[in-house]
């Protein structure tokens, strides 16, 4: 008999799914665009067990992908778990083994040395494959039609880290697969390791470099020939481990850094360069380069904007300090100081999970959505961490400054969103969004799909699920030519 504790992460608008199924032909309403072939792949953290104990976290779930296939006007569905080492020990135990988010001495003793990851943070097709990702473990490859498991993979020996980053950019001029991994050589090492991958899987790139204190490298971006990296003051220590604490804590008496460095070298160059005090930066909408200067556009809030990430000292977390909001924080490769040159707000719509026309990363570019928070609307539905909150999806043009929004109205939430290109060669930001749009009264999701640069007009499709999908964290859009010829609609 399975019970879950009786705890906000198991329940209401945070109720686990734990379904695994396919629907040949979901409910259409509107029109899809026939111009769309490919599939949108997801992932959320879905438990395929109750924890060992109470009181973790949402993102030690064991990882659900969902793929969403579009042709010919049609969407159809498939959901599989990500059958890590973890969920495999697991399931044949038919109990949980593995203990708390990053705590490997809560594990059982049976399964001491394994890999806890959870391939649970994002999903990308590169090459043959489909990469389930988590930062705390190596890379899982999955079939990227059938969702089946085949094991994770050190890239025939090349990448032999203990960890993988889970927010990997591809260099829109090389193909190249760029990422980070952090505290690779081990559980709170300070170390950092950028790595990247050609179209044929082979490793051409790698430098190591040392980070000024272990901390949580969430997300990076590449920016031309440099890479940039945000250093948000979360850290931890052994003590926080012997007392089965939340993994990491704010600790705002740690500088915030921007870290650079060139792509091509071994890490030796990497500078750091300071910013507000106790400011964070999670995630990344995208960076550029401009002769001498970085620019790295990120939402930053004024304290860390994580509340299941306490603060070191017991301060209580603070909502409106924590609000993040888009900003461009420059540096200038030219100055001799280790401070960052300005930080200038881009938007006036606080929100989160940025996106750009991916094509341009790295790049100057034009386009972002993020879902976005208007508290001044109302919501209807029942509590929870993601209830009511992130219920807008905005279009930033940082050319003209204009942001367009869109209200998902008061029984639900809004999901990441995924800019999907009309063609290869479209302009910038010509194309579609999806997201899901989940409703938290009647307990169901649908996939809409907008017209990127006209998202205030609302969906012109939706895909519609006889089921609620959980929160999920990140997800891409591969084309008909990365799937191959094989997927049938």
């Amino acid at each position: 008999m399975v019970h879950f504790p009786q705890e906000p992460l198991y329940a209401d608008v945070l109720r686990l799914v734990r379904l695994e199924g396919d629907i040949a032909d979901l409910e259409i309403e509107g029109e899809i665009p026939a111009e769309m072939d490919g599939a949108f792949y997801r992932v959320h953290p879905d438990p395929q067990f109750a924890p060992k104990a109470g009181g973790d976290q949402f993102f030690n779930g064991d990882g659900m992908v969902s793929m969403f296939r579009f042709k010919d006007g049609r969407v159809s569905f498939k959901q599989r778990y990500a059958k890590t080492d973890k969920w495999k020990l697991e399931n044949e135990a038919g109990r949980a083994l593995f203990g708390s988010y990053r705590n490997p001495r809560t594990d059982d003793p049976s399964v001491i040395g394994q890999h806890r990851g959870t391939a649970n943070t994002n999903v990308l097709v590169f090459g043959d494959d489909l990469l389930a990702m988590k930062e705390d473990s190596p890379c899982l490859v999955m079939d990227k039609l059938t969702l089946d498991t085949e094991g994770y993979t050190d890239w025939d020996g090349e990448l032999t880290l203990k960890t993988f980053g889970a927010h990997p950019k591809i260099d829109p001029d090389t193909g190249n697969f760029c990422n980070i991994s952090y505290a690779s050589k081990g559980d709170l090492s300070p170390d950092g390791t950028y790595y990247e991958i050609d179209r044929d899987g082979n490793v051409v790139r790698r430098a190591e470099f040392e980070v000024p204190y272990y901390t949580m490298l969430h997300d990076f971006s590449i920016a031309g020939d440099y890479v940039v990296i945000p250093v948000s003051p979360y850290s931890s220590d052994p003590t926080v481990l012997e007392q089965d604490r939340p993994h990491f804590y704010y600790d705002r008496s740690l500088p915030s850094y921007i870290g650079v460095m060139r792509r091509d070298g071994d890490g030796s160059d990497m500078r750091w360069f300071k910013h507000e005090p106790g400011s964070c930066s999670c995630h990344v909408m995208n960076a550029f380069q401009e002769g001498t200067k970085l620019h790295l556009d990120t939402p930053v809030s004024k304290i860390g904007s994580l509340p299941f990430f306490p603060d070191r000292d017991g301060a209580p977390f603070d909502p409106e300090l924590a609000m993040t909001e888009l900003a461009r924080i420059t540096v200038d490769l030219a100055s001799n100081t280790d401070e960052v040159e300005s930080i200038t707000p881009l938007g006036k719509a606080p929100g989160e999970f940025p996106r750009i026309d991916d094509r341009m990363a790295g790049k100057p570019y034009r386009h972002g959505w993020m879902i976005t928070y208007d508290f001044a609307k109302p919501y209807n539905g029942p509590p929870g961490p993601f209830a009511g909150v992130i219920n807008t999806l905005t279009h930033f043009d940082l050319k003209t400054g204009e942001e367009t929004s869109w209200w998902c109205g008061p029984d639900g939430s809004i999901q990441e969103p995924c800019f999907i290109p009309r063609s290869a060669d479209a302009p910038e930001g010509d194309g579609w969004l999806v997201a899901l749009v989940d409703d938290h009264v009647r307990n169901y999701s649908d996939l809409c799909v907008f017209d990127a640069t006209a998202v205030g007009k609302g969906p012109i499709a939706r895909a519609k699920l006889p089921i609620r999908l959980r929160q999920g964290l990140h997800g891409n859009w591969a084309d008909k030519e990365k799937l191959g010829d094989k997927l049938a609609a």
